[in-house]
Formats: C-alpha cells, structure tokens, sequence
C-alpha cells in the first residue's frame, strides 16, 4: 500500500487530503501515474506537465525514484514563493569559528507566535565572538495584490518542511561567515498584523550578518514547502500555488 499525499489546493481539486493505492511491485514513479488517473484526474495533467511537485518518503523525487510498497508520496503545488523547487543540498555539520554544537532548535515550525527578545538574547548567547545580529521578521499584512486580506493561514508539509530548514540553516553557516542562524516559521492561522516568519543571523561583523539573513529568507521562499492561503472578500485565495 501507497500512501499518496496532496497540500494546499489540490487538496480541494481531489476532494481529499490524502488517500491509499495499491502497488503490486516496485515501479518508478512514472508508473505509478496511470493509476493516479482515475483517482485524481483533475490534477493528472499538471503532474504529467510538470506543473506539480511530487516528493517520496520526504525526499524530492524525480520520474525514476523506484515506489515500493510502504512509502510516501507528497504532491505539491509550487510553494508560496511561487517558484518551482531547486534541491537543496544535503544538509553537513555546523562547523566554524566560536560555535557551539547544532541545536536542534535552531530551526522550528510551529503554530505559537515567536518571541524576538527571547531568540536574540538565545543566539548573542552562542559566542563570544559575536559582534552584531541581523534580524528579518515577516508579518501578516491586510493588503495584497489589489484586494483586501483578513486573515492569512499556513499550510506546510510536516517533516519535509522541517528538514528544508535545518538545511537551510547549514547551508547559510557554510556559505557565509557566520557564527549561528535561527529561522522559525510559524503554521496555522496568522492573524493580520501577526508574525510569520523570523531569521537571526550572527556574526562578527555586520555585513556578512545582513547579507547571510537576506539569503536565508530568500531561499526558504524558494525551497520550502510551505503554502499560504489568503481570506478575501472575494473567498479564500492560495498565493502562487499555480505555475
């Protein structure tokens, strides 16, 4: 058995957040679509255009991932940052100057609000050596794209998201010359004015601190699979969830 997954709005065009198939055999993923056609047809034509993103067992997937019985498939429709996305690299050991050892919760999704004085005072306690803290924190506002919004809700791929994350994190620490990261991503209903998302980057000097926070921001916009739904008068609105 098959567990097959579906986020954001082809939740609403399947009629159903997720459902079983039976698999004989092992197959390569692009098998397993004639036997998605009579059980999703109203997205078949994006996956087979490419239009769709399709993860195995928590992995980005490509046509010839081998399904076996027992595993997991996600689709996805692109993220809210409206791009398709690009495999991050795997995640390696956080490794450099005055750095303590990875913690876990350096990187967090999660439905409770954030707060900033408690994750500034946690990551300028990481070193020593730190010298300044850039910091970006993305908030729920009540326009967008030429309508009014009223509430904003958050929708992400548990366990996927988590890892995107972490390697995210690991990445920037490797990139740029930095001390610690902190991102944290919040799911669920986000009221206007709310906060969203939060990056801390630390470092000794300002520079590499501002330009590690922007990519890291950037990136997750990209890569993570997390999806937003916007409520406007004229309905509920899934941001860039098509290509």
């Amino acid at each position: 058995m098959v567990k097959v997954r579906l986020f954001a709005s082809l939740k609403g065009l399947s009629g159903r957040p997720e459902f079983d198939l039976e698999l004989s055999r092992p197959i390569p993923l692009k098998e397993l679509w004639s036997q998605l056609q009579p059980e999703i047809p109203q997205i078949m034509d994006w996956v087979k255009e490419k239009k769709v993103l399709v993860a195995v067992n928590q992995e980005m997937a490509t046509e010839e991932t081998v399904i076996r019985d027992g595993d997991e498939v996600g689709l996805m429709p692109p993220f809210s940052g409206g791009e398709q996305f690009k495999q991050a690299k795997p995640s390696v050991p956080a490794r450099g100057r005055g750095r303590k050892a990875a913690f876990a919760g350096w990187t967090r999704i999660q439905t409770e609000d954030f707060s900033l004085d408690a994750e500034l005072k946690r990551i300028k306690g990481a070193s020593k050596r730190i010298g300044g803290v850039a910091v970006f924190v993305g908030a729920a506002r009540d326009f967008s794209k030429g309508h009014p919004v009223s509430r904003l809700d958050y929708e992400h791929y548990a366990g996927l998201a988590d890892k995107t994350l972490a390697e995210i994190r690991q990445r920037a620490l490797k990139r740029f010359q930095i001390i610690e990261v902190c991102i944290i991503h919040r799911t669920g209903e986000i009221p206007i004015g709310g906060n969203i998302v939060l990056i801390l980057t630390a470092a000794e000097h300002r520079a590499e601190a501002f330009r590690a926070c922007r990519w890291c921001i950037d990136e997750l916009k990209v890569i993570t699979p997390i999806w937003k739904k916007e409520t406007t008068p004229e309905g509920d609105i899934w941001v860039e969830e098509r290509p």
